[in-house]
């Protein structure tokens, strides 16, 4: 992801402030499968139609699935038209090799190469209806951005969109699940599965030796005055990654309180290091120019550390890349 100023930043990678500034992360519930793939704590939402069955990882259509807003949806086939709106959903599409079927993606997505080809559809809270109704695609993917009040007026103009609204690690993985199955290309998926879950598992093993003690206290910071609570992804990759979020007092997205994180003192400040701001600078700048913040650990032992924007905020199949990242930045001599 090229830089960009902040007003750009704030519509994409994995377009997480765009959707905080309208509070429309606070989605309920996530689109998983059935046959859940770790401890998310979610309600799985795939439903096999009554005497469905999976048999050498080919879906047996018609397949009933239901999102995260609550709505089923009824395959007879696989989609031959897709459309996804979300950066996040996009890239987990294209890792299950779904290019011939994808035919627009959002104006922000930007990984992998493939996905700046596609005919644009508008942005990803707000996307473009007359360009989604004209790809006439059988099956439209929007992901934490859009809000559910978003969906229903687009479902409303009878376009049939499928929400997800990740909170873990493992939520993404069943969301792809779910996309495998819908889209007949569970091979695809199972083996994608099979690599986060190696991901996890290795900065798991890295990180289990780390006493309790001297877990580092760690504080993200991935658009200008924003950070994350308790029960989002991003909060889960600090703790799997054996590190205590300073900000676990909040739920959710949250604007900072200064004052709050000049007390808690964090060890480490993780940023986004694709974000500069209309004067040049970046957001780690902006971050130890504000007043009192030369006095944190992290700023006088420069554990300032940007991570790439789009690991460290998409939900999708890169997760857990963003993982490994976030752990290496909190334990580096761990991590040779």
């Amino acid at each position: 992801m090229n830089r960009m100023n902040i007003k750009n930043w704030k519509g994409m990678a994995s377009l997480l402030t765009a959707a905080m500034l309208t509070l429309a992360l606070a989605g309920c519930g996530n689109a998983t499968t059935s046959e859940g793939t770790g401890t998310s704590t979610q309600q799985p939402a795939q439903e096999q139609s009554q005497g469905q069955e999976q048999t050498d990882l080919k879906t047996q259509y018609p397949l009933t699935v239901t999102d995260a807003t609550g709505e089923s949806f009824t395959f007879e086939k696989a989609p031959a038209k897709i459309v996804s709106v979300s950066p996040a959903e996009t890239e987990s599409l294209f890792a299950l090799g779904l290019d011939e079927q994808i035919v627009g993606v959002s104006d922000y997505d930007d990984y992998p190469e493939a996905a700046t080809t596609k005919p644009k559809m508008g942005g990803v809270s707000k996307p473009n209806e007359e360009s989604i109704i004209a790809a006439e695609a059988d099956i439209v993917f929007t992901g934490i951005s859009m809000s559910e009040e978003a969906v229903t007026k687009l479902r409303e103009l009878g376009i049939t969109i499928f929400k997800t609204d990740p909170k873990s690690i493992d939520d993404v993985m069943n969301n792809i699940e779910t996309f495998g199955k819908i889209t007949d290309h569970q091979e695809q998926a199972q083996e994608l599965i099979t690599k986060m879950k190696q991901d996890v598992a290795d900065v798991t093993e890295a990180v289990k030796a780390v006493k309790s003690e001297d877990q580092k206290k760690v504080y993200v910071e991935f658009s200008p005055g924003w950070t994350v609570g308790k029960g989002e992804f991003m909060d889960e990759l600090i703790t799997v990654a054996g590190g205590i979020n300073v900000a676990s007092d909040l739920v959710g997205w949250n604007e900072i309180n200064e004052e709050n994180i000049i007390a808690s003192n964090p060890d480490v400040i993780l940023y986004a290091n694709d974000v500069i701001d209309e004067n040049s600078k970046t957001l780690d700048q902006i971050i130890k120019e504000r007043s009192g913040w030369d006095q944190i650990t992290a700023v006088k032992n420069d554990a300032v550390i940007g991570l790439d924007a789009n690991l460290l905020s998409r939900p999708g199949p890169r997760v857990t890349e963003g993982l490994k990242a976030v752990a290496k930045a909190i334990y580096p001599d761990l991590f040779q």
